[in-house]
């Protein structure tokens, strides 16, 4: 089984497998049934009666439901994966359809370790298929605006980013140790990357609970990262604050040698600075621009944003954030998690091949340097209709 490739028409509606029937699942299923780029042809589920309902109340009345991945794909005739499980079972459903030959857009967080993600960009090696995270709240009108406005204030002195909200979704994120950093800063961590080149170097973070918070784990953090550059950026959040809320896509505000910018995280972009004027292009956002720019890879050869080479370093910030949280405070590394991460990622894969190809690799860092997927990195549409 083979995905598109950069031969085959952009204008044929992708057709693809959704694995993951849950909420999530059924805003991609909505979203896709009225796409133009990609086709709802299959779902995947281990919960058949579940997927059926979903598949139902969305009106996909020609849609192929199964318990397994192959199955599905064989009966659909579907040539790529969208994986919206949980993300205990990302790397699982990744590797399966990654060695049938099929191309994987996979929510976010790709892996829930440094490790586990570099596994995957292994076996990305190894196939020569397309792994790509959905990382989402890139693909805002407004933060691309921000961006522009930003891109022109000179040499960064600090950016600033405030998220706190009061966040109840019942489930396996109540339970998580660490709420707040993993399913949450995670985006915003991932915003500040496409934002500026600049990036991270360290992370001081510190994390707790509020006496309050209906949150197994840690709900509130701050973070302190160091920059390539030598400037910071400043984290601030909470799910668990039922007061002045910020939008889900926080509150961010840019500091540089010409001026300063404020984006709310929804529809308000201000500059200050003499000539930066704000302009809002047209686009696709959320989880549909993402699609978009995974359908256009598909089709153009190009490398997308968030390749799975390029998602690691946002992962890495995440768990730096956390180490640096569990051991008081210290001051983490990331270049050091990095190497960390591979020796660990050798020592737990159990797949002959592709511990080959992590052995061959001359450092951690040098393997996510540069994706060898595609043809033309830099040419690669953001949600501005710029290149990056």
């Amino acid at each position: 089984m083979t995905g598109m490739s950069g031969s085959e028409s952009p204008d044929e509606r992708l057709r693809v497998v959704v694995v993951g029937a849950g909420a999530m699942g059924g805003e991609w299923l909505r979203m896709l049934a009225r796409s133009a780029h990609a086709e709802p042809v299959g779902v995947v589920d281990l919960d058949v009666d579940l997927a059926t309902r979903t598949v139902s109340s969305i009106g996909l009345a020609d849609a192929v439901v199964g318990s397994s991945l192959a199955d599905v794909v064989k009966r659909s005739g579907a040539r790529a994966v969208i994986n919206v499980t949980v993300p205990q079972a990302h790397r699982v459903v990744n590797e399966e359809a990654m060695r049938s030959g099929l191309p994987v857009l996979c929510e976010k967080p790709l892996a829930p370790t440094v490790s586990e993600a570099l596994r995957q960009v292994a076996l990305a090696d190894l196939t020569g298929g397309l792994l790509m995270a959905s990382q989402s709240r890139r693909y805002f009108r407004h933060l691309a605006a921000f961006r522009d406005a930003a891109a022109q204030l000179g040499a960064l002195g600090a950016v600033h980013a405030q998220f706190f909200h009061e966040d109840h979704e019942p489930g396996f994120r109540e339970q998580m140790a660490h709420p707040l950093l993993v399913d949450m800063s995670v985006h915003h961590f991932d915003m500040l990357r496409y934002l500026t080149v600049d990036e991270p170097v360290s992370v001081r973070c510190d994390s707790w609970n509020p006496p309050w918070s209906w949150f197994a784990g840690d709900a509130a953090a701050t973070a302190t990262f160091d920059l390539a550059s030598g400037a910071r950026f400043v984290y601030s959040g909470s799910r668990c604050t039922p007061g002045l809320q910020t939008s889900w896509n926080a509150d961010w505000h840019v500091y540089g040698e010409a001026g300063a910018a404020h984006w709310d995280g929804d529809h308000l972009v201000q500059a200050d600075a003499a000539g930066v004027a704000v302009e809002v292009g047209e686009s696709s956002e959320g989880i549909e621009g993402a699609l978009e720019e995974f359908v256009g890879a598909l089709a153009t050869g190009n490398t997308p944003q968030n390749e799975v080479r390029t998602n690691v370093m946002t992962l890495a910030m995440v768990e730096g954030a956390i180490r640096s949280s569990e051991r008081g405070g210290d001051r983490v590394v990331l270049a050091d998690l990095l190497e960390e991460s591979l020796a660990q990622a050798i020592a737990d894969e159990r797949s002959g091949d592709v511990v080959e190809v992590l052995r061959s690799w001359p450092s951690a860092a040098e393997a996510i340097a540069t994706p060898p997927w595609g043809t033309s990195p830099q040419s690669v549409p953001h949600a501005s209709g710029g290149a990056r």
